[in-house]
Parts: structure tokens; sequence; C-alpha cells
């Protein structure tokens, strides 16, 4: 596995011609991020693995990486636990300096979405690694497409069993008003 330190790549180290960096974290890598980021609702099945190509462009990084792996998450809908298999390619551009922080809110075009910026004598990739992980996640974590979800009266997994629950007409906000135009005539 490759420790986080050798994620911190030196700025002279990157030059036009470019260089190659094999990723490999597993459990333990995922165990201290998941420490220093509380709430993260997915773990590693299998280690992350991948490479991450680094070039200067005009006095640009350029990174593209690509990560392979096996998430755990939970089905947003019946919070069973399953695999979904991890297959995420991403390119960016990083600018040296600061970003400048405008007064007003700033509408970026799509280019600018996959600009970042670097300062200092290295380029830390575990943040980079992490964000692009975080992207890759879904929103909202299906175990199946067709997942039924939990009975919202008695919480069964309506994938696993059928529950006997009287279901009544239920998330309908207006059926109170009906009620009353009836009685008022």
């Amino acid at each position: 596995m490759i420790s986080p330190k050798l994620l911190k790549i030196p700025i002279e180290r990157i030059t036009a011609k470019g260089f190659d960096l094999p990723v490999l974290l597993g459990a333990e890598w995922m165990a201290h991020w998941q420490e220093r980021q509380p709430g993260l609702e997915f773990s590693l099945k299998s280690p992350l693995s991948g490479t991450i190509h680094l070039e200067k462009v005009d006095g640009y990084i350029l990174v593209r990486g690509m990560l392979k792996g096996e998430l755990r998450l939970n089905c947003s809908r019946c919070l069973e636990s399953f695999l979904e298999p991890l297959e995420c390619r991403f390119e960016l551009v990083l600018r040296p300096g600061l970003p400048v922080v405008a007064a007003e809110e700033v509408e970026l075009t799509l280019e600018e979405l996959d600009e970042d910026y670097y300062s200092g004598e290295e380029l830390d990739l575990e943040g980079i690694i992490q964000e692009q992980l975080l992207l890759a996640v879904p929103l909202k974590p299906l175990c199946q497409e067709a997942c039924l979800g939990l009975c919202p009266y008695c919480g069964a997994n309506l994938n696993r069993e059928t529950c006997s629950c009287h279901r009544e007409k239920f998330n309908q906000p207006f059926a109170l008003l009906s009620k009353l135009t009836k009685t008022s005539k």
C-alpha cells in the first residue's frame, strides 16, 4: 500500500515530459480518512488502485487519473449494505497561486469547473483523490434499480418480506380540505 506521505509530490519533480504515479490505497488509508472526516457514508471493500499522470503544460499542472475499487454503500431506500464497483476517470488543470475570491457570486464556465489552484513546494494528491472519490459516489445509492425500500408504517424491508400493515391513503396533504368544502355547502 502507498503511504499518504508518498502522495505529496515536489513541484520541481513535475516536468513537461510528465510521469505516471501508481496508486494503491487500502483500508488503513480509508480508516484514517473516516477518522478525519466523520459522516462518510461509504467504505472501501477492496483497495483503491489506479494511476495518476502529472505533467507541466504552459506553467500549469495537468493531472489525469484513473481509479478503480469496490465501494460498500448503504441503499438510500432500504438501508441495506451493498457493493458497487468504482471506476473513476478525471482530468484537472492546476494553476499556481491562490484562488481569487470575488465579492459577489461568479458563474464558472465549463472549463473552469475542472480547474483548481496549488501553492507551495509540493502538490498533495491525497486531497485530489478524496475529492474525486466523493464525486464518484452516487448521491442516492440504490442496491438495485427496483428497490422497494422500507414500509413507511412498520419499517419492514419490502424487498425481503411483505408486511401486513393496513395501507391508508397517505401523503395527500389536501385530503382534509376536501372534507371542509363538503361540509361548508
